[in-house]
């Protein structure tokens, strides 16, 4: 069986989860994107159910220009080119005290076998955790200023990968639009647009080419 025929029954499998009865469906899936990058985010928010695709708001908006900004590849063209997964692939839904509700220990282990499985299937040489609660699903969590900006190796479903975190766009943060994050953000997009798994040839700005020093 193809990697695309892998993929496409284990999206059908996915979007039939029903492991955690608080989670809302339905599942948030970016289709079979088979890519050579994986990118990982925490979980949707009320929004993307709705739409159907993952980072379909306003954090997504922001997420899409940085990548604009660093690779000069479109919102379209990164959805036809990263596999977009996540944490946790339901939203969670809201706290009563306001805000998205943070998915338990449990709901995060019952998705993880879903995140495993795309590793095996996709075999990716770059992932991309976007904020703390995918950042630590691969790395012990320090501080995002030792975190951000640096290129890790990992191992992971007896698969070894090149790690790029990014902290998560949402606006309810201030970390990446101040400093050290302003730089450290701008540095781990570097490493990204710059890395030999991520797609070229998207038109728009071309990525300026790292030093040695800088890509360590």
């Amino acid at each position: 069986m193809s990697t695309l025929e892998l993929l496409e029954r284990h999206v059908e499998q996915l979007s039939a989860c029903r492991r955690c009865h608080q989670m809302h469906r339905p599942v948030v899936t970016c289709g079979a994107v088979v890519s050579q990058v994986l990118l990982v985010g925490q979980a949707p928010g009320d929004k993307e159910p709705v739409l159907g695709r993952p980072f379909a708001w306003t954090a997504g908006r922001t997420l899409f220009r940085w990548f604009a900004d660093a690779a000069g590849m479109t919102e379209a063209q990164f959805r036809a080119s990263i596999y977009m997964a996540a944490v946790c692939r339901c939203f969670p839904g809201k706290k009563p005290s306001g805000g998205d509700r943070v998915p338990s220990p449990e709901e995060v282990r019952n998705c993880s076998t879903w995140l495993m499985n795309e590793l095996e299937i996709l075999r990716p040489r770059l992932v991309i955790p976007v904020g703390k609660l995918a950042i630590e699903q691969f790395l012990a969590m320090r501080g995002l200023d030792q975190i951000i900006g640096r290129k890790f190796v990992v191992s992971c479903a007896e698969h070894t990968f090149d790690l790029i975190p990014l902290p998560h766009p949402s606006g309810a943060s201030p970390w990446h639009r101040i400093e050290p994050g302003k730089t450290l953000l701008a540095k781990a997009l570097g490493l990204i647009a710059n890395h030999p798994a991520f797609p070229r040839s998207m038109g728009g700005s071309t990525p300026r080419q790292m030093s040695a020093c800088e890509m360590r």
